[in-house]
Order: C-alpha cells, then sequence, then structure tokens
C-alpha cells in the first residue's frame, strides 16, 4: 500500500524535525519534502508531488497563501493543510478560499494532526476543535444579534492606526519601524483590517480613509 506523501513548510527547523519524527512513526506516511519558506514551498512541490502539504502561516518570503494557491494551481489534487499558532477567523476563511482541506493549531495533539493528513487524503476537510468551536459561537452571536456594528467600529485602536499610515501612503515596512513592530505584526494587521471592511487594494483604502474623515484630501492650495 502506498504511503501518503507529505511535504513540511515551516520555518522553523526543530519544528520540523518534530513533525517528520512524528509522521515517521506512522506506517502509512512519509516525508517527502521541506521548505522554509514559499517560494520554495512552490518549487518544491511541483518537484517531490507530495499527497499533503503541511503549510505555516507567516514564513519569509512569498507568503503562505499565495503559495497555497500556486501549489493548487499546478497540483490540483494535492491537499494543504495550513499548519499554525494563529486560531484566526481571517487566517482561516483566507486559507480555505486559496484551497486548504485544514487548518491544525500547532499546540493541538499529534493525534489530531496525523487525523487530519488521513482525513484530507481521502477527500475531507479538517479543522481543529477549538477553530470549529469559535466558528459555531460566532455565528450564535450574530444570529442573537439585532443591531449590526459598523464595520469601522470592529477595528481596533490599532487597526485603525495601521489603515491611516496606510491610506498616507506609508509601506509596510515604514509603519513597522515607527510603531516599533514586527513587519509580519503589520502585515497581520492590514490583513485584518482589509478583510473587515472589505476592502481589497490599495486605492480603496485610501477612499475609505478620506470618506471616514480618517485622512483629509491635500489642499491644492
Amino acid at each position: 500500500m502506498a504511503k501518503i506523501r507529505i511535504m513540511l513548510a515551516d520555518d522553523h527547523a526543530l519544528f520540523r524535525q518534530g513533525i517528520r519524527t512524528l509522521v515517521g512513526s506512522e506506517p502509512d506516511m512519509e516525508v517527502v519534502a521541506e521548505v522554509a519558506n514559499g517560494g520554495d514551498a512552490v518549487t518544491k512541490a511541483s518537484e517531490s508531488r507530495p499527497d499533503v502539504v503541511l503549510m505555516d502561516i507567516g514564513m519569509p518570503g512569498l507568503s503562505s497563501f499565495e503559495a497555497t494557491r500556486q501549489i493548487k494551481k499546478n497540483r490540483p489534487d494535492t491537499k494543504i493543510v495550513f499548519l499554525t499558532m494563529y486560531d484566526d477567523e481571517d487566517y482561516l476563511v483566507e486559507g480555505m478560499e486559496v484551497g486548504a482541506s485544514g487548518y491544525v493549531l500547532k499546540d493541538s495533539p499529534s493525534a489530531h494532526l496525523i487525523g487530519a493528513v488521513r482525513d484530507v487524503c481521502r477527500g475531507g476537510s479538517y479543522l481543529s476543535p477549538r477553530m470549529l468551536a469559535q466558528l459555531v459561537d460566532d455565528f450564535r452571536t450574530r444570529i442573537k444579534s439585532t443591531n449590526r456594528t459598523p464595520r469601522f467600529a470592529t477595528l481596533t485602536p490599532r487597526e485603525r492606526e495601521v489603515l491611516k499610515v496606510l491610506a498616507e501612503g506609508k509601506s509596510v515596512k515604514e509603519i513597522a519601524c515607527d510603531l516599533n513592530l514586527s513587519v509580519k505584526t503589520v502585515e497581520a494587521h492590514k490583513f485584518n483590517l482589509m478583510r473587515k471592511l472589505d476592502i481589497h487594494n490599495k486605492a480603496q483604502l485610501v477612499q475609505y480613509a478620506i470618506q471616514k474623515k480618517i485622512i483629509k484630501i491635500p489642499s491644492l492650495n
């Protein structure tokens, strides 16, 4: 019986080693490739032809979501399972939109990860129980809510701050430096605010900021 071919995509070598050991203990699985960034994940997936890619979120270089999109385009039969520490609904939604079949939190029991790999290989999908419970709770809250909260009100103070400086034309790297944050953190804030506001590009973001009087239209005088 052929083994399930797995590729690991994570920028932490010690974590990859642990997953490799875990997978190696399963008689029906084997690790056929390892990479530490999104760009290499796309290239290696074409070369090693894995059945499942265990994909971290937040690796350097090409984003994990874009890497997933490209892998699914090149190899539609390859299943992607996000293996991440982020219990964030926005990341979950983005992952499903680009073609992932599973979302497993890194603090999950090892049996959950092994089960997820087998489930997606059979054509199913898998969500960590905590993420599933979070989605159910959120759905219940929305049903009970009679008044819809304005989108801007859902932004955190930091997301509003990032929105303002993005609309003013600053780059993610400049914002990270000004706010003493990592680039990855600023990218996460940017992703979350654009998701909450249903904004998909820089022009829409600037237009929204002007409408909400977050920034002013430059004077021609």
